[in-house]
């Protein structure tokens, strides 16, 4: 650029400046704009200096100066042309257009971080002092930038074929994926090519890999924990378990309490209980609020254990293209877990264990067995009902239990049906009125019972709703009630191998929630 157009350039500015001033109330120019009006004029004078040796230089003749080195616009042996000078009314419209620019550009950066842009925009304020206001704003409400992570194709793949899988093993899968179905025709194999060839290597050369060769080339895979293949794998059984986990018709979750702990050391618990508070005292005028230190019983300990197991899926599964061994399989294993926790349940009622206090848990000492075994009847509901209402708290003190639930073995629930929901009692010859129909009692039948028991009488139990009174509570690590699958690195074992486990402990909370008929022998079934 030429001295006489950076001059025009900085003329243009300064005028730029100085209509803003005057159009926002014929104000006074502020600190920001004084500064760069200032150096605006530095450089009009420093461009009038070099014209002004220009102009010397190009005249010529005895005395005069010689004129500087010519600049790469100029040339070099050739003079510059005077430019025409700038008129106001062309001026005035430059200012109105680097107005409209500036004046855009600041609503445009204010509107995308809310902001309100008119301050900035009758301060005259550039569009980098506008940034700066903005990040200045940001610094003190402390607001991160927003920022989106999205899940890239892979991710969507990954996802795709785990629920391919799934589906071609006939579970279930809500809402798949609209690739889901288009891989469910793909073989282990297939779907191991694919995602090899997508991690880079060259699918000409897996396809012509064999079975056995593709099963090395996948065992490899199998301890990256970036590649696709076994992260597929692992997704598809954790998936899998969840399902049939959901689905195992155990029945301790009914009328059990779920707990948790931090970790395996023995927990002492101890608790306040309101009956040891005593009465409330009256309190005369101006009388004294008499002190109480609450008692605390000491509760049972409680401890979690790892109940776990292992399995893998062989060369000849992974040939065999089965993939019913991938969902069918650690399926069976979680099954396991939570039947495992039901039967070590009931063994609890049924097997009698001595409890915290060093009495077995149905005893006369607890008033919580019934002296006679019989199979439930209304007679035998009602009196255990009763007994249950009857206990009392550590203090001597009466509580208000509810029974919620009646636990009985396979045999009973048809009679218990008659029991509950007939509005007279069966077989009286006077139509009596039934005290327990339509009682709030919940009927919970399991087998469990009918297997403990053998050829020997089987007992059945009744629960207290746990809010009245605790009975049988069921621990998990953090609570954590759903089966961990873990892939795991096992020398000697020729396939894909994983560990699947599972941390609870069963603790009796209390004695008094829970009640005993010995019961009778069953006739056996036809």
């Amino acid at each position: 650029m030429t001295p006489k157009q950076r001059k025009n350039a900085a003329l243009l500015r300064q005028q730029v400046i100085v209509d803003m001033a005057k159009a926002d109330g014929n104000r006074a120019l502020t600190a920001e704009e004084q500064a760069e009006f200032n150096q605006l004029q530095r450089e009009i004078e420093q461009a009038d200096a070099e014209i002004a040796l220009q102009e010397r230089g190009l005249a010529g003749g005895a005395g005069a100066a010689a004129a500087p080195p010519a600049s790469p616009e100029q040339g070099t042996g050739t003079s510059m042309p005077d430019l025409a000078p700038v008129s106001a009314a062309e001026m005035q419209r430059a200012a109105a257009e680097a107005e409209r620019t500036r004046v855009t550009e600041i609503i445009a950066l204010c509107r995308e971080f809310d902001m309100d842009p008119a301050a900035h925009i009758r301060s005259g304020a550039t569009l980098d002092q506008v940034r700066s206001a903005v990040l200045d704003s940001l610094r003190q409400a402390g607001n991160p930038v927003n920022l989106q992570v999205t899940q890239d194709e892979g991710d969507t793949f990954r996802r795709c074929a785990s629920e391919s899988l799934l589906l071609r093993a006939g579970i279930p899968v809500e809402n798949p994926e609209a690739g889901s179905r288009e891989l469910q025709a793909m073989s282990l194999r297939d779907l191991a090519v694919e995602c090899l060839s997508r991690e880079g290597q060259d699918i000409r050369s897996l396809l012509r890999m064999s079975q056995d060769d593709m099963y090395v080339e996948c065992s490899r895979q199998f301890y990256n924990p970036s590649a696709a293949f076994p992260a597929i794998l692992d997704n598809t059984i954790k998936k899998s378990i969840v399902h049939l986990y959901n689905h195992v018709p155990t029945t301790f979750q009914a009328w059990t309490t779920k707990g948790s702990l931090k970790d395996f050391k023995a927990t002492a618990d101890y608790e306040y209980v309101i009956g040891g508070m005593g009465d409330f005292l009256i309190v005369p005028e101006n009388g004294e609020l008499k002190p109480m230190i609450p008692k605390t019983e000491k509760l049972p300990n409680r401890k979690l254990d790892t109940y776990g197991r292992s399995f893998s899926m062989t060369r000849q599964a992974f040939i065999n293209d089965d993939v019913g061994f991938l969902t069918e399989v650690p399926g069976l294993f979680a099954a396991a877990a939570k039947k495992t926790i039901d039967k070590q349940v009931y063994i609890q009622l049924h097997k009698n264990t001595v409890i915290f206090d060093g009495v077995p848990l149905f005893h006369k000492n607890h008033n919580n067995i019934m002296s006679k075994g019989s199979k439930p009847t209304q007679a035998a509901i009602q009196a255990m009902i009763l007994q249950m209402q009857r206990q009392c708290d550590q203090f001597g003190d009466a509580i208000y239990i509810t029974p919620q639930y009646i636990i009985v073995p396979v045999g009973y629930e048809f009679d218990l049906a008659v029991i509950l929901h007939s509005a007279q009692v069966t077989g009286s010859s006077n139509n009596d009125v039934n005290p327990l129909f339509n009682y709030p009692i919940n009927i919970v039948q399991t087998p469990v019972l009918n297997a403990l028991a053998g050829d020997d009488a089987v007992p059945w139990f009744m629960v207290a709703n746990p809010v009245s009174a605790r009975g049988i509570q069921v621990d998990y690590l953090n609570g954590q009630e759903m089966p961990t699958v873990r892939r795991m690195e096992s020398p000697g074992v020729l396939g894909f191998h994983w560990d699947i486990y599972l941390d609870w402990g069963i603790a009796i909370r209390d004695f008094r929630g829970m009640a005993k008929n010995p019961g009778e022998k069953m006739a056996p079934t036809a």
